[in-house]
């Protein structure tokens, strides 16, 4: 195949009606995207339809309503196997010979949880006979308890030590976001927001910067598979630890860092060279029984 040939197909089709057509470029100017194109030799207006992304702003401005955009004859909707979104990536990786890599959430349509969330009080001992205006306890606490909780009766007291236990405020904690996948400023911002709401953000498995290290009281570590700027300070600073055992964001091979996106600050904080790949494997290669397990919780 010809390194120029193009695999994929327009989406739209961007018709012009040349008796109607005046040729005042109009098109040309509105169009963002570069669909339209005023040629000198012969004077006409060309088309580029795989630019099109059907805004209509062409169809609107045309003085003459003299254009008009449809469907790609050729592209259908496909099947339920097929969908004509699915066969357009494949033809994009077989014109590009790479991945197709996309951030920021997901293009398929899975619904979002937060907003089908439902705080159900109905179960309640004593629930608030004016809701409006008496205050719900919504705090929850993390971490084991022993059987038997010894009590001072008269001076209504705990009399035996607790295990370490995290306090939240609200029963809202924020998934790990590694720094390097996501800014520095971002992570602040995670940060910022979980000191104030009383609750716990995680650090991913990049490491933690030093400037988080103020909201270290609610931070998690994650000690992930790739172990990214894992070592002693960075476990004993954090609040709480996290294993990571399922592969999250990570099918298949794993995930993959570009080195350009490791500066200098990110490689410090994970502990790699500066500009070289960051690849964290989906499963963790010392973990293939309980016993595995064990020994890396008595490591940590």
């Amino acid at each position: 195949m010809d390194a120029t040939t193009n695999c994929v197909l327009p989406r739209y089709q961007v018709v012009r009606d040349e008796a109607a057509c005046t040729g005042c470029a109009q098109c040309v100017r509105s169009c963002a995207n570069g669909v339209h194109r005023l040629r000198k030799d012969p004077e006409r207006i060309a088309i580029n339809p795989r630019a099109c992304v059907n805004c209509q702003r062409c169809v609107v401005f045309c003085p003459e309503l003299a254009l008009t955009i449809r469907p790609w004859p050729q592209v259908g909707t496909g099947s339920s196997t097929w969908t004509a979104e699915a066969m357009d990536d494949i033809a994009k990786q077989a014109q590009t010979g790479g991945v197709l890599l996309s951030s920021m959430g997901t293009p398929a349509p899975y619904p979002i949880y937060w907003d089908h969330l439902l705080l159900n009080a109905s179960q309640v001992t004593n629930p608030s006979i004016d809701p409006l205006r008496e205050p719900m306890e919504t705090r929850v606490f993390l971490g084991s308890r022993p059987e038997i909780l010894k009590i001072n009766e008269r001076e209504r007291r705990v009399v035996e030590p607790l295990p370490p236990q995290l306090k939240l405020d609200v029963p809202i904690m924020f998934s790990a976001m590694s720094f390097g996948s996501i800014s520095l400023n971002a992570q602040k911002a995670l940060a910022l927001a979980a000191a104030e709401l009383g609750t716990f953000f995680n650090v991913g498995e990049g490491g933690m910067h030093r400037d988080l290290e103020p909201f270290a009281d609610h931070a998690f570590a994650q000690v992930a598979s790739g172990r990214f700027g894992v070592d002693a300070h960075y476990l004993n600073t954090a609040a709480a630890i996290e294993i990571k055992i399922g592969q999250g964001a990570k099918p298949g091979i794993g995930g993959h860092l570009p080195g350009e996106k490791i500066s200098a600050e990110v490689s410090r904080t994970r502990m790699i060279p500066e500009g070289s790949d960051a690849i964290s494997p989906a499963p963790h290669h010392d973990i293939y029984s309980i016993e595995d397990l064990r020994q890396l919780i008595f490591s940590i």
